[in-house]
């Protein structure tokens, strides 16, 4: 029997520090929302069954009417308080032996990315992509607010989503958690599951600030080149 893969995107969070008043996952990019930019590679992954949509109570109908007709089944689920809180609720709601959950911060996974993760996922149980940290980092001083010492960046790697679990795994994860957690994979480190990692994508950026925003508009214009440059590498890699 073939393998579901369930697609969770959560779409309940505010981001209030992206600078606007209204849910960030309905801010237009280049003409669509934000929520429509992260739908659509999992509209189109031949990998995914069906896809669950995390919104927030008032916010469901609005949300409903961005993807009337879409081709693959779409259900909705309410949010928690916390972010673990709408990641189970997904996780409950979906049906497949595979669930995938992405942040709909995040505009443009790359279908190759959703292909990675779910062969990491069927490989080791939980996958994430990952990209390793380049910049310098330092601390800061709290009170001055002058440099302090240089923190080695040797490992450190810039999480991001989607992630991808066995459904059962994680859902027992999240529920032995009590913790406030910023993704999956904390709750799955907790509790002493092994995390593979893939390559991750730079252009598959968070919207964080309002600089995010004007940033993922110049992308959006630019992404099926970009996505192509992928691809190419990508098959230019495997042939090697």
């Amino acid at each position: 029997m073939t393998t579901q893969i369930s697609g969770i995107l959560l779409a309940a969070g505010r981001g209030a520090r992206a600078g606007i008043e209204e849910n960030k996952v309905y801010v237009e990019i280049a003409r669509r929302p934000l929520l429509l930019h992260a739908l659509s590679p999992f509209l189109r992954s031949p990998l995914i069954d069906e896809i669950i949509i995390v919104v927030a109570r008032e916010e469901k109908e609005r949300a409903a009417s961005l993807v009337q007709g879409m081709k693959k089944e779409i259900r909705f689920v309410y949010g928690g308080e916390q972010r673990q809180d709408s990641s189970l609720a997904g996780i409950e709601e979906a049906t497949g032996d595979i669930v995938l959950i992405h942040d709909v911060a995040r505009p443009f996974p790359s279908q190759a990315l959703i292909a990675r993760v779910v062969t990491g996922v069927r490989q080791y149980g939980a996958c994430v992509p990952v990209i390793p940290v380049a910049d310098t980092l330092c601390y800061q001083d709290e009170v001055s607010g002058l440099l302090r010492e240089q923190v080695s960046r040797q490992g450190l790697l810039r999480m991001q989503t989607p992630q991808g679990f066995k459904r059962e795994l994680i859902r027992e994860c999240l529920r032995m958690s009590n913790a406030s957690l910023s993704d999956d994979a904390q709750a799955a480190l907790a509790a002493g599951v092994r995390v593979w990692t893939v390559s991750g994508e730079a252009i598959n950026l968070k919207i964080t600030t309002t600089g995010d925003i004007e940033l993922a508009e110049a992308i959006a214009n630019l992404v099926p080149s970009v996505s192509a440059i992928i691809q190419k590498r990508e098959n230019n890699s495997s042939s090697q």
